[in-house]
């Protein structure tokens, strides 16, 4: 009976090994399966480590390399500067007065630029007997024999003037005025101005003592270098006409209100501008107050700028 209970106790002790000894191996082959898994899982990590430990290991051996450092672009053209604009003057004349109450003294001044004569206002001139002093162009003496001619035949009224050869302003730096380019240099100042007086010599005129520029305008060096040519420079004291751009009332009106010692300055070349009508009513207006017309040959003068002494 002894015997049979140990043998039945020494067979319950070997299912209880056995089955212990199971759980171990189990337990065992888990963590085997689990260690691989991890291998697995780690390897792309492992892989890319050593991806940038080499690139590392690379970078460090090559030699070192300067930066180009930012600088600011070298030898820019700068823009040119603009030339100093000359200063520009627009002189004044007067003519002595009569100083008598109620018979003023006037200079009419007439342009002759370019383009036709103006018969309205050269035939009440001629018709009424009124002295003026015409500034001419070389221009404007090629294409206009006819009113020329009348000039001549009329030397007790017209004083015929030197206006220049192309109707340039007698500007010795280069410079627009009123949209005309100056004549730019002395040289062209000096072209001219001769130009002017030799074409009026050609067409059987006295040579020229006065002389006035396109414009009106002119600078300091080129009113002396025209000083030094032996020319006076006519400016004005009365614009009557605007440059024939003003309308015919305004027009008469600016003529007719001229006093005593006034140069007024118009034109007698725009026969199709409306102002032409004004500057002949004008003549009229101050016919009738009594006022006496001079040339400038006629009388003594005062202008300012140094254009005159």
């Amino acid at each position: 009976m002894l015997a049979a209970n140990r043998r039945s106790d020494r067979k319950r002790h070997q299912t209880t090994w056995r089955r212990r000894a199971g759980c171990v191996m189990q337990r065992l082959n888990n963590e085997r399966l689990l260690f691989g898994m991890n291998r697995i899982s780690l390897a792309p990590a492992l892989l890319i480590a050593s991806a940038a430990s080499i690139a590392a290991a690379a970078a460090a051996a090559l030699p070192p390399q300067d930066t180009p450092a930012i600088t600011a672009p070298q030898n820019i053209a700068q823009p040119p500067k603009m030339a100093a604009q000359p200063k520009l003057v627009e002189p004044h004349l007067r003519i002595a007065r009569s100083d008598v109450e109620g018979h003023a003294r006037v200079a009419l001044t007439f342009d002759a630029c370019m383009g036709k004569a103006d018969d309205r206002i050269l035939s009440v001139l001629v018709r009424e007997r009124i002295p003026a002093t015409i500034f001419v162009t070389a221009r404007w003496l090629k294409h206009n024999p006819q009113a020329l001619q009348v000039f001549l035949e009329n030397p007790d009224l017209f004083e015929l003037e030197n206006h220049g050869q192309n109707h340039i302003p007698a500007v010795d730096k280069p410079v627009s005025i009123y949209g005309i380019a100056s004549a730019g240099s002395p040289e062209a100042v000096r072209q001219e101005v001769q130009g002017g007086a030799d074409a009026m010599l050609a067409a059987g005129i006295a040579r020229p003592h006065w002389f006035r520029g396109s414009t009106a305008k002119y600078d300091r060096s080129s009113i002396a270098q025209i000083r030094e040519m032996g020319y006076r420079i006519a400016g004005y004291s009365v614009n009557g006409d605007g440059g024939s751009l003003l309308g015919a009332a305004v027009t008469e009106k600016r003529i007719a209100a001229a006093k005593d010692g006034d140069v007024v300055i118009s034109h007698i070349n725009q026969p199709t501008h409306v102002a032409g009508e004004g500057v002949a009513k004008a003549i009229l207006d101050l016919k009738a107050k009594g006022v006496e017309f001079v040339r400038l040959q006629d009388v003594e003068d005062t202008g300012d700028d140094q254009t005159t002494q």
